[in-house]
């Protein structure tokens, strides 16, 4: 008999991509990504029914929005075709057409295929999940149910929340699959604390998100959700290629093959990455916004017509990456007794910074791409300039989503940084865009990736449970 199913609580954080937008796409490149302490959390309890009663039902809650309530219906296909999932109800007269969530829906059908595939002979109970948000990965502002309250509830609906750009969709579905994982499975059939327990959560997670996504994707989001910050080389695409569609013949039994095989040639490096003492990541939003898929689109064409010039600049980029990444651990390896004041000390990290930019900028004018547009380039000059600001970069694609910046890590700095920015003023508009107003972000960066998480956190939002 199956021992009785536990509650499990797991979060993962955010990330910011500091170097290797673009190349991450070319497995010949790394990218240097950070994770960030917002985290997306999710809770799986059992569903307590009368005795006797036997239900299929998997309630999924987001509580801090608005009519933010999934209902599933699940089962066990024949000829290994695994769990399929059907949403069952809505509420307020919405269609499910308008409130399917694809992450959520796409991670369950993953990760109960799977589960099926190690308890082949057990029935999977039912169970409702909560996931909650940490405030930073939505604009929206929020009510908080006591002074002390974690979360806040936005009081929206999900398609009016305003995101940040921290990459929600990965840290919901890594710690989704890792909490329903851990709420199913025997710990000795699947144990998230083990690197082997990473691994597999790793390469079920990549599987479910790009299926979610529509397309491949080079993955480094879910990495960081899983590793934390990390030098991120991607798999080869060809790897999900060869896998068939959820609910056809075969697809639970070579889900389980690819999930558990040994043919990921993904490279994570953990010890490549570290932040000195003494140093903090600042990101800056400034409320405006990019449309990322178009910009990779545009850029992969220019590579394809331009290769040998494109080659020469992208591996200057993956020197002046590799030197960024570099130059932050031999920071953070010098001597822990040395004076927190450290003079000219970042000077060469600086100067990496600087050099990675206007290698960034040679890709926006050559491909016409606003990877690090005009309005960009004035606002990161500008904060360069200031006080214990080392220097910074539009992260990731690029864009007007949001600027981070590497800066001493001292109040007086912060606040200095803050006030800087709230009298900044922006350029008229270019090219059809104009920057808004530029605020700091509460976040800095974040080693660890996902975890187990202490179910009394969530007390608080119990009752709608």
């Amino acid at each position: 008999m199956a021992a009785p199913l536990t509650p499990t609580s797991v979060s993962c954080p955010a990330k910011v991509f500091v170097a290797g937008g673009y190349l991450v796409l070319d497995r010949a490149y790394t990218a240097l990504v950070f994770g960030l302490d917002a985290r997306i959390h999710t809770v799986v309890e059992p569903i307590q029914t009368r005795a006797g009663v036997t239900i299929s039902e998997i309630t999924v809650k987001s509580p801090q929005f608005q009519e933010a309530i999934w209902e599933y219906g699940y089962r066990l296909q024949g000829e290994n075709a695994g769990i399929s999932v059907t949403q069952l109800s809505v509420g307020h007269e919405q269609s499910i057409s308008q409130t399917r969530n694809p992450f959520i829906e796409t991670a369950l059908i993953y990760s109960l295929t799977y589960i099926s595939t190690l308890l082949p002979n057990e029935r999977i109970a039912s169970s409702s999940i909560r996931i909650l948000a940490d405030q930073a990965y939505y604009s929206n502002p929020g009510t908080r149910k006591s002074p002390n309250s974690r979360f806040l509830d936005f009081n929206v609906s999900l398609k009016d929340a305003h995101k940040t750009g921290l990459g929600s969709s990965a840290a919901l579905v890594t710690s989704f699959t890792a909490a329903v994982l851990g709420f199913y499975l025997p710990r000795q059939k699947w144990d998230g604390a083990t690197d082997e327990g990473k691994r597999v959560l790793h390469n079920l997670a990549q599987v479910s998100h790009s299926h979610a996504q529509g397309k491949v994707g080079s993955g480094f989001d879910i990495a960081c959700a899983i590793y934390g910050s990390c030098l991120y080389r991607r798999f080869s695409p060809s790897l999900l290629s060869a896998l068939p569609a959820p609910g056809t013949q075969g697809f639970a039994i070579k889900l389980k093959d690819l999930v558990e095989g040994d043919a990921w040639d993904t490279e994570i490096q953990k010890a490549a990455i570290k932040m000195p003492r003494g140093l903090r990541l600042v990101m800056c939003d400034v409320d405006c916004g990019s449309e990322t898929p178009g910009m990779v689109k545009k850029v992969l064409k220019w590579r394809e017509d331009n290769k040998q010039v494109v080659d020469g600049i992208w591996d200057a980029l993956q020197k002046g990456n590799e030197a960024l990444s570099g130059e932050l651990t031999r920071l953070a390896n010098a001597d822990e007794n040395a004076s927190d004041e450290h003079g000219d000390g970042y000077d060469a990290l600086s100067k990496t910074i600087e050099s990675n930019r206007s290698l960034i900028r040679q890709m926006s004018t050559a491909s016409q791409v606003p990877i690090e547009p005009p309005q960009q380039t004035k606002l990161l000059d500008y904060c360069s300039k200031l006080e214990g600001v080392i220097g910074g970069v539009v992260p990731g694609a690029g864009g007007y989503d949001a600027i981070v910046l590497f800066v001493e890590d001292k109040e007086d700095v912060i606040s200095k940084l803050k006030e800087s920015l709230a009298s900044y003023k922006p350029d008229d508009e270019q090219n059809g865009m104009k920057i808004g107003k530029v605020g700091v972000i509460g976040v800095r960066e974040e080693m660890e990736g996902v975890r187990s998480e202490d179910l009394r956190f969530y007390q608080e939002w119990a009752t709608k449970s």
